[in-house]
């Protein structure tokens, strides 16, 4: 059974910092293009960094760039997201995503990512 499982969410006043993690299991995806997105109440999930199958590539959201961070470790199928200078208006629930398949490019757009996780509650407090 393929999983993703997220971790390292939690509180945290502004200005600090948190480190996201993302296990896969299931299959490897060191060949897959994977991402994080994120969902606030009342709101529609949105993209936040993506990051290619070998690490190479990376692509930001504008409100999360210089201070967000993804990386990954395909020898332990691990996505990671460093957040740096958290603000209330990264309170989210965050999710990891991969898209099932090799692609040299990166992918922004939701419906490009087949598998998910069941997300991580990140709450950043003024």
């Amino acid at each position: 059974q393929v999983q993703l499982v997220e971790s390292g969410g939690g509180l945290v006043q502004a200005g600090g910092s948190l480190r996201l993690s993302c296990a896969a299991s299931g299959r490897t995806f060191s060949s897959d293009p994977m991402g994080w997105f994120r969902q606030a109440p009342g709101k529609e999930r949105e993209f936040v960094a993506t990051i290619s199958w070998n690490g190479g590539i990376t692509y930001y959201a504008d409100s999360v760039k210089g201070r967000f961070t993804i990386s990954r470790d395909n020898a332990k199928n691990t996505v990671y997201l460093q957040m740096e200078s958290l603000k209330p208006e990264d309170t989210a629930v965050y999710y990891c995503a991969a898209t099932g398949y090799y692609s040299p490019t990166y992918y922004t757009r939701a419906h490009e990512y087949r598998y998910w996780g069941q997300g991580t509650q990140v709450t950043v407090s003024s």
